[in-house]
């Protein structure tokens, strides 16, 4: 069973959400400003990966977090199931294509972990080929950290309830149609053998940058979360505008 099975999905009691919703927005506005300066600058890239559960808001943080950035400057790409061309390929191969480049902030909605979530749910592969990708995942973000590319790695923790609600919106809200997908549910009814693979994820996966777990169950303060895990990371680069030339 996994450790994290029981991490709570919601704020901390007494959080105000109004109080958090205001200091997302300060927030905000500093990301914007620091995002000019890595963007001008061109020195370093920030790799920001978005996983976990179907429904668990991964959408949403693109369009309330990251949206109001400078667009020329940011890169967002949404990892389907591999098609017949990158099959062909090492799992990696069509990952490494997709990473930003210098002064650019990119996006991925899923990623390479998907390589070793679903395959070992679904059984697909073995547990030695899923501990070599675990290898081949740490050297390629290693690689990536040395290069100047910050990674920041979310996994958005949503409960089975909150889950199951918003499966059920996608049916019933016409503007959510285009999101259902019968396998949801399907996939839903192995939540516990996700979340081991998840756990497994983290402790094997840790090398070149930690997992950050974000209670997803409120939209307003997994914004408010994410937000400030990413500027953080931006603060802590050495950014600066280039001297005229």
């Amino acid at each position: 069973m996994s450790k994290f099975k029981n991490t709570d999905t919601r704020p901390p009691q007494n959080t105000d959400k109004e109080t958090i919703k205001q200091k997302t927005e300060e927030l905000l506005e500093q990301l914007r400003e620091k995002q000019k300066i890595l963007y001008a600058q061109g020195e370093y890239s920030l790799l920001v990966i978005l996983q976990g559960l179907d429904a668990s808001g991964k959408d949403g943080v693109l369009n309330d977090v990251f949206s109001g950035l400078n667009l020329l400057g940011v890169q967002v790409v949404a990892f389907k199931a591999p098609t017949e061309e990158e099959s062909r390929h090492d799992f990696l191969w069509r990952i490494h294509q997709k990473v930003p480049g210098k002064g650019i902030i990119g996006i991925f909605n899923r990623s390479h972990y998907e390589d070793v979530l679903v395959p070992r749910v679904e059984k697909w592969i073995d547990d030695k080929t899923i501990k070599k990708r675990f290898k081949h995942i740490n050297d390629f973000e290693s690689l990536l950290t040395e290069n100047n590319t910050v990674i920041l790695k979310f996994y958005l923790h949503v409960s089975a309830e909150e889950q199951r609600e918003r499966l059920t919106e996608r049916m019933e809200n016409r503007t959510k149609f285009w999101k259902h997908n019968d396998n949801d549910w399907q996939v839903a009814t192995k939540r516990d053998i996700y979340l081991d693979a998840y756990e497994d994820i983290f402790e094997h996966c840790s090398k070149a940058a930690d997992w950050n777990i974000v209670p997803a169950d409120k939209n307003w303060y997994k914004n408010y979360i994410i937000a400030k895990a990413t500027l953080k990371a931006l603060e802590q680069l050495p950014l600066k505008y280039p001297d005229l030339k």
